[in-house]
Formats: structure tokens, sequence, C-alpha cells
């Protein structure tokens, strides 16, 4: 097997729709995270996003998108926002990991969201979760038909929407809401529920608003984002920002207003995307991993995930030093002098240079 590296942007069309057809041939693929659209978007926005094309003799048998940290530290493409990871091929391809960091010039490759049916990655699964969905494959009834013999959650959304109606105003559901206001009110109720929970910020980041925006234009059936809402009379009371496949709908940024958070309108929209979302060709809507009650109380299935790294023999331990020194300049604030001059940066360097003699 030959594998080479290229730059996103330097796949042609016929690589392109190559790669569709390899999701095509295998429904786990399907995955909007997985399309080439998703790498096309965060390569134009992050200098050191890379593919790994295999070829089998004259045949492209793979893609492996990844992005590089630090000269030597591979993470799939995305990072920090992909919710599905993996390498794309076609049906029945093994593949040896470690050859294909080798290729990359990579110490290590890690992982958070790894499809963990990629048999060839399984010997480096560090965790194993349950990414739960709604699988609505059957039909919308089908999926209310078996929640409804599991608990109350579903009577419970809906007796909190004829509430809605009646103190607030009248429900009404968008699918796609392709109004600008939505989508401004979405980001600044989730920022500011960012900043509640003291995490990242994923929409302060210049890249993440550069991808999201492209998605946000593409007509790509197999790799654009939704916006779904639900109002109660005039008034905005809950939003998601999905990615979607033509079968699969990525839970990727919900929120809702907090005023109106007794309502539990987070719950009745994930039940109107899926109902809408049936109508329209989705499959199911993957809600991520998380330990989020309400996301297990609405699934009916699950899809096995994986945490890890795959490492280089020789050189995995040395990258695991780096990691942690990049760590500990991230605690003391100082990554940026300690990169550009200190002993991390040149341990850094130095591994960088032994792996591109190898």
């Amino acid at each position: 097997m030959q594998i080479s590296i290229v730059r996103p942007s330097e796949l042609g069309p016929a690589e392109v729709a190559e790669w569709r057809q390899m999701q095509e041939s295998l429904p786990r693929l399907r995955n909007p995270f997985l399309a080439p659209e998703f790498t096309l978007a965060v390569g134009r926005n992050r200098p050191t996003a890379r593919v790994a094309v295999l070829e089998d003799g004259s045949e492209i048998v793979g893609f492996f998108p990844y992005e590089v940290r630090h000269g030597v530290v591979g993470v799939p493409i995305g990072f920090g926002v992909s919710d599905c990871q993996g390498l794309v091929h076609r049906p029945g391809l093994d593949w040896d990991p470690v050859g294909l960091l080798k290729a990359c010039r990579l110490a290590v490759w890690e992982f958070d969201h790894l499809m963990a049916d990629q048999v060839p990655f399984t010997p480096y699964h560090a965790r194993l979760a349950g990414s739960p969905i709604i699988d609505v494959s059957k039909s919308y009834q089908s999926y209310v038909d078996d929640r409804m013999t599991d608990g109350n959650l579903i009577r419970q959304a809906l007796r909190k929407q004829r509430r809605l109606a009646r103190e607030v105003g009248e429900e009404r559901f968008e699918w796609e809401d392709r109004g600008d206001g939505a989508m401004l009110a979405l980001r600044r109720w989730k920022s500011a529920q960012y900043r509640r929970t003291q995490q990242y910020d994923r929409f302060s980041t210049p890249w993440i608003q550069a991808v999201l925006e492209e998605l946000r234009h593409s007509s790509s059936p197999d790799c654009r984002t939704v916006v779904s809402t639900i109002y109660a009379g005039d008034r905005l009371v809950a939003g998601h920002l999905g990615l979607r496949s033509r079968s699969v709908l990525a839970y990727w940024f919900p929120s809702y207003d907090v005023d109106l958070s007794r309502y539990s309108a987070g719950i009745l929209l994930c039940l109107r995307m899926a109902e809408a979302g049936a109508a329209d060709g989705i499959e199911h809507i993957d809600l991520g991993k998380s330990e989020a009650h309400y996301k297990h109380r609405l699934k009916n299935d699950e899809l096995p995930v994986a945490e890890g790294r795959v490492g280089r023999s020789r050189a995995v331990a040395t990258a695991r030093r780096a990691q942690s020194a990049l760590a500990r300049s991230v605690r003391t604030g100082a990554v940026g002098d300690r990169l550009r001059t200190g002993h991390t940066g040149r341990f850094l360097r130095g591994l960088r240079s032994r792996l591109q003699e190898r």
C-alpha cells in the first residue's frame, strides 16, 4: 500500500468523488463529519490540515484526514468540534496504524470520538463510550412508541409544550430556520452558557467561526448546517445548529432562552427535530457522547466510540513528555513563550527533525 500526504485543497474532483463513493458504500461512514466537505472547510481555515491518501496499485482505497499540532502530534480533522472520527475507506480494507503514522511523519495520533468498529485501531483504544442516538430509521412514530414504554419524558415534554402555548405563545417549529436573527441568538445563548459553565467558547474561535459560516452556506446534501428553532408566538425559545448528511444529523450546538428553561424547550426541540428529520431522510440523530441525563432518556440506541492514541513505539514516550510539558505550560499561562524559546520548543523541534529523517 502506498500512502501520500496532501493538503485538503490539493484533492481534485476525482478524489472527492471517490471519497463520497466510499461513504456511500459503508453506511457507518455517512456521518457529515466524515464528509470531504468538512475536511475541505477545515483545511481552508487550518493551515496544518492534511489528508493521507491510501492507494493500492493505481486505485485509491482510503482517506485519513488529520491535523498536525506542534509538528509531531496528530489529531482528527476539526479536533474539538468533530464528534465522529476515523479513516474513510473501501469495504474490507485493512491498514497498519503505525505505518500510517510513519507516512504522516507523526509521533502520535490522538482521538476522542473514533468509530470503535474500525478494527485496525482497536488495540489503541483507552476508553470506550456509547454515543446515544435517536433512531428514526423505521419512523418517528416507531421511535415515540418505543420511548413511551420507557419513562414519561415525551409525555412531560408535551405537557410543558401545552403550558408554554398557554403562558407565552403558540408553539411554532422551524426545521430549517434561515433567518439571521435565529443564528445570532443561538450563538449569544451558547457563548453565555460556555461562560457560565467555565468552558471553552467555541464561537469565539476564528477558525471555528469561519468553518461554521462556510458550512452554513453549503448546498451539499452530504455536509451542511441546519438551524432548527422553536418559537412561542414571536419569541424564540430554543435553537439548535446541527451538521447533517443525507441520513445523519449530528447534534452539535443546542441552546435555549434560560428565562424560559422551566418549559424544557430543548427536549421538545429534539422531538420536533426527530419528527421533521425523519420526514426529510434523516435516519438517526447522533446526540454525541455525554453524561447528560436527557440524552440517555431520549436515546433508543447508541453507537460505540473510543478515546485513545496511536503511537510509534520509540517516539510515543517522548511525544507524551512533550504533551505533559505543554499541559504545564497551559497551567502557567506561558504556552507561547515556552514553545518559542523554552525547553518544550527545543524538544519538539528536535523530535520533528528526527521523525523527518526516518
